[in-house]
């Protein structure tokens, strides 16, 4: 009888299911966070593309005063609604002195333009953490000069 007791209480018949019961749920939980991280990461990549569309269209020649045109390029480049873009240009001398963007103000030097375009959009999480919340901001800069 007592070996037959002894045998019951070393059966692991059920062992590895009682060990996936208590483990599954930090796996879901992780399988949650990976999934997060990757939208949010392709969400600030669609963001700093934007910013990037929209300097590279006003850096063309003869592009730098629209600026319009170039934040329609970056939201454009978005492909999301949830994108703004936020474009200026500013101007200084070859020789590092401040200019008005008029070929006059550079005294012995050409005038350099550079084109700025800021986009930001908010990124919405699937669920709300806490510390971090549902939504979080994201923005970038891209500055190019004219040629």
């Amino acid at each position: 009888m007592s070996a037959r007791r002894f045998s019951l209480c070393r059966a692991d018949e059920g062992t590895s299911l009682v060990e996936f019961a208590l483990i599954a749920p930090f796996l879901v939980l992780l399988l949650i966070g990976l999934v997060e991280v990757g939208r949010y990461t392709a969400f600030a990549i669609q963001v700093s593309n934007a910013a990037r569309a929209g300097a590279a269209f006003g850096a063309r020649d003869g592009y730098s005063n629209d600026i319009v045109g170039m934040q329609n390029a970056a939201t454009n480049d978005g492909q999301l609604s949830q994108i703004t873009a936020k474009a200026t240009n500013s101007c200084t001398c070859a020789d590092g002195t401040a200019s008005d963007c008029s070929q006059t103000s550079c005294s012995a030097s050409h005038v350099i333009v550079y084109v700025h375009v800021n986009t930001s959009g908010t990124f919405n999480a699937l669920f709300n953490y806490p510390g971090i919340g549902s939504s979080v901001p994201i923005s970038d800069t891209a500055t190019m000069q004219v040629p």
